[in-house]
């Protein structure tokens, strides 16, 4: 029986559920990033699925609930096969890591009666327009990330920005993201400049050297700025620009302090704990996506024990619903918005040692959470698929 939403024994017997979920990750070919500390471990996102399959097996070993877990990785190609077969299986709980495209085919080929958790895709495209009902976003949207720059900015009274943005697509979705930040909180883009990506080598011995002399002439006479905000999602010269700028002003954004959901020095809200587990259990640091899929299989594991059941249309009510909170180590439970499938949550400041700031910042007020004033707000969404 349920009692205010909680499983109990009836009868003396436990209620049993078998939970099933499955972490599909497509491994995409990457170059090199600019830093070592920044390569790729073979792991990731699994290695947090693990400590979340411990934590949901540690609450469902007392309420007869059972959790299985598969990981699955894929090359591009593969992908809709791989994908396919999951659904042959049965598998109707997948947490997905893969970029935008490719998950708004996977959740067309899912259908309603599987649910998909988004653990990477930033896209505000699939919280917007594109949005699709059988999928619900854990990671936060560009447009959250760049909203937690900007009010971060504007609380520190810097309005004036010199924004620096890369050539590559995602560079100018993310350069998009910020012009769209900069007006909702009243700041001013008093000039912009695009750094070309030519394909060069980014880690030979003589590129710092060359970026010495080339960083301070492409930043020169620029407009008068109070920051400079970096749009380089493709990783290829934002790590530079930090003492290497003509005139030196704060860098935020791609690099300096960066917006993340997650990061591996937080300590605060109970994290420490959080982190000591993860580096027993994989023998290195945590990283965003893997803190992303353990929010998402967490998240499917409160919503099991609230709700005693697997059944995939009462866990999306559930989630979706007033009444579920998780705790995330965040100082804040985080939750979703029923207009879009996207998770609240604050966003922490990283400057690559601390924690320097959590967004939204104070003053920020919204009628339904401080949280809602970042990323797309109910008014600004054309997502109709929660209606």
């Amino acid at each position: 029986m349920l009692i205010f939403g909680v499983s109990f024994l009836v009868a003396g017997q436990a209620l049993a559920v078998d939970v099933r979920a499955v972490v599909f990750r497509i491994d995409y070919p990457t170059l090199a990033p600019i830093s070592r500390f920044d390569l790729l471990p073979e792991d990731v996102g699994f290695a947090g699925a693990q400590l979340a399959q411990e934590d949901n097996m540690t609450t469902g070993q007392f309420l007869g609930h059972s959790y299985t877990l598969k990981t699955v990785g894929v090359a591009p190609q593969e992908a809709d096969a791989a994908f396919d077969a999951l659904l042959a299986e049965g598998e109707t709980l997948i947490i997905v890591m893969a970029n935008a495209p490719d998950l708004l085919r996977l959740s067309d080929r899912a259908g309603n009666g599987v649910l998909l958790l988004n653990a990477t895709a930033r896209d505000t495209t699939l919280r917007d327009d594109q949005c699709r009902a059988n999928t619900l976003h854990v990671a936060p949207s560009r447009a959250m990330l760049t909203d937690a720059v900007a009010q971060f900015a504007m609380w520190k009274r810097w309005p004036r920005w010199f924004m620096i943005h890369g050539s590559n697509p995602a560079d100018q979705l993310l350069a998009a993201s910020y012009r769209t930040s900069a007006s909702k909180f009243g700041a001013k883009i008093v000039e912009e400049r695009e750094f070309a990506d030519t394909g060069g080598s980014r880690r030979t011995d003589t590129g710092h050297v060359l970026v010495q002399k080339q960083i301070p002439v492409f930043a020169q006479d620029a407009k008068d700025h109070d920051i400079v905000i970096a749009a380089d999602e493709s990783d290829v010269f934002a790590p530079y620009l930090p003492f290497h700028l003509w005139t030196p002003r704060p860098t935020m954004g791609s690099a300096g302090l960066r917006p993340v959901s997650f990061h591996p020095a937080h300590e605060a809200w109970g994290a420490t704990q959080f982190q000591r587990r993860f580096e027993a259990l994989t023998g290195r640091y945590l990283r965003e996506e893997d803190y992303q899929v353990w929010l998402s299989l967490r998240v499917i594991g409160e919503a099991v024990t609230r709700t005693g059941s697997n059944d995939v249309a009462t866990l999306r009510g559930y989630i979706l619903s007033d009444a579920f909170e998780l705790a995330a180590f965040k100082g804040v439970a985080v939750t979703f918005r029923n207009w879009n499938g996207q998770m609240r949550q604050p966003i922490l400041l990283y400057d690559g040692r601390i924690t320097v700031s959590v967004s939204p910042q104070d003053g920020y007020l919204h009628q339904r959470s401080p949280l809602d004033t970042l990323g797309l707000d109910d008014p600004e969404s054309a997502c109709t698929a929660f209606d």
